[in-house]
Parts: structure tokens; C-alpha cells; sequence
């Protein structure tokens, strides 16, 4: 597969395109952002071990029948995927209460939520990525009340895969982001990616933040987290 010209720049990764008309290269860059590109930093190996990591999570989820669009690892940071016609949504689900769900209900952060929350986000930094809801993506076209309701289901289906391999490694999933697309058939697909990047995740006995929030929050060992987080739920980095 050949890699060519680059196709979008986000803010961790850059997508290329290949010689194929369904298949992108996905680049996971060492660029550590946060609060919509404001705070910007160069950790030295992120790129790899997020590369890595999503990879692993996929076949996690993939061998559970959930459809993604990863198709194979490249390179240290790069890997092959199909490409997609991406939904501008962000599917939230949550666990446990923590992030912008205090700041906006002023719930304790910790707060287990039973039943687990599910929230949708549109995807505009320039806007601050705001909720939406349903009826704001059929009203606006973004997708049809029945693709809400698959990435919905899958959404769960997800967490029913993830949230018990992290407890196996004495962590705690307190929340994540996915985003889906569809592909050539019109089937929703999980696009984009699963990391530390995405998601929330604590020490199981000690609350111990190994995600994103230790950049976010000042906290240090930001990319050494990540490596450990990947050691207890099986992959070596």
C-alpha cells in the first residue's frame, strides 16, 4: 500500500491518503493537546504507543463483532484503515462522574453513575465541541434516528467489551469518546481511535489518573501512563 498526499491534519494525527480509494493512513504524531488546542506539547513516543495501543484495542473490539475501520499496523506510528465517511458526533458514555459532567451538573467528581450516561458532543473546536442531541443531529442532517440508534448500541457495546479488561488490570474506565462513520455499504463503523487520549481512566485502589487528565491537569508522566496502562491490560510497548 502506498502512502501519497496528506488529506487532514487534526490535532494528534494526520490522515494521508494511498493508492487505494477506500484504504488512509492514519500517523499518530508525538503533539499532546488540550482545552481545543490552547495547551500544545511534544511527548517523545506518544505517537508510538498510541499508534500501538489503538491497534490493540481494536482487535479487542473487534473480536467481540464490533466493526472498526483499523485494518493493520504500518509502522511504529502509523496504521492502514478503511476510509470512512465520518459522522461529526462524538459519543460519550460515562461510567463515573468526572470532567466537563461536574463542571456542567456540579456532581462530585467520583460519583458512580448507574446506569452509565450516554451524551453527544459535535465535534467544532471553534465552538467548543457543545452538546447535542437527537434531534439536533436528524434536524441538521448529521445523521439519520436510525444510525443514532446503531452508534448508540454500539457505544455500550463497547463498554461492555472495554470496562472488565481494564478492572482485570485494576483500572477503573470513567469515561470515553468514540466517533463512527460509515463505509462503502452505508454501515456505521468505529472510526478515529481508542487511547488514553479519549478516555478517562484511574488506578482501581488509589483513583490514580493514567489519561490524558495528567497533561491536562499539570500532573507529569503523562506518556510513562499510557505505557502502563497498555502493561496491565496485556500489551507490552
Amino acid at each position: 500500500m502506498q502512502k501519497k498526499d496528506e488529506l487532514y491534519r487534526g490535532k494528534a494525527k494526520t490522515v494521508f491518503l494511498t493508492d487505494s480509494d477506500d484504504k488512509l493512513v492514519l500517523f499518530f504524531r508525538n503533539d499532546t493537546s488540550a482545552f481545543d488546542g490552547e495547551k500544545i506539547e511534544q511527548l517523545e513516543r506518544k505517537g508510538e504507543v498510541n499508534n500501538k495501543f489503538n491497534h490493540y484495542i481494536m482487535q479487542k473490539l473487534e473480536a467481540a463483532g464490533i466493526q472498526t475501520q483499523v485494518e493493520e499496523l504500518l509502522s511504529d506510528a502509523e496504521c492502514l484503515v478503511k476510509k470512512l465517511d465520518m459522522i461529526p458526533v462524538e459519543c460519550v458514555v460515562r461510567n463515573i462522574a468526572a470532567g466537563s459532567m461536574v463542571k456542567r451538573l456540579g456532581v462530585e467528581e467520583g460519583l458512580v453513575l448507574s446506569p452509565p450516561t450516554f451524551e453527544f458532543f459535535l465535534k467544532n473546536d471553534a465552538l467548543h465541541d457543545p452538546m447535542v442531541n437527537d434531534y439536533h443531529i436528524t434536524a441538521f442532517g448529521w445523521a439519520t434516528q436510525d444510525q443514532i440508534e446503531e452508534m448508540k448500541r454500539l457505544t455500550f457495546a463497547v463498554n461492555n467489551v472495554l470496562k472488565p479488561l481494564f478492572e482485570e488490570g485494576g483500572m477503573l474506565l470513567v469515561d470515553y469518546k468514540l466517533e463512527f462513520g460509515l463505509d462503502a455499504d452505508g454501515n456505521i463503523v468505529l472510526g478515529d481511535e481508542f487511547t488514553p487520549d479519549g478516555c478517562r481512566l484511574w488506578d482501581k485502589e488509589t483513583r490514580k489518573k493514567l489519561d490524558k487528565d495528567r497533561f491536562r491537569q499539570g500532573l507529569g508522566s503523562v506518556v510513562e501512563s499510557y505505557i502502563e496502562v497498555a502493561k496491565r491490560i496485556g500489551l507490552e510497548l
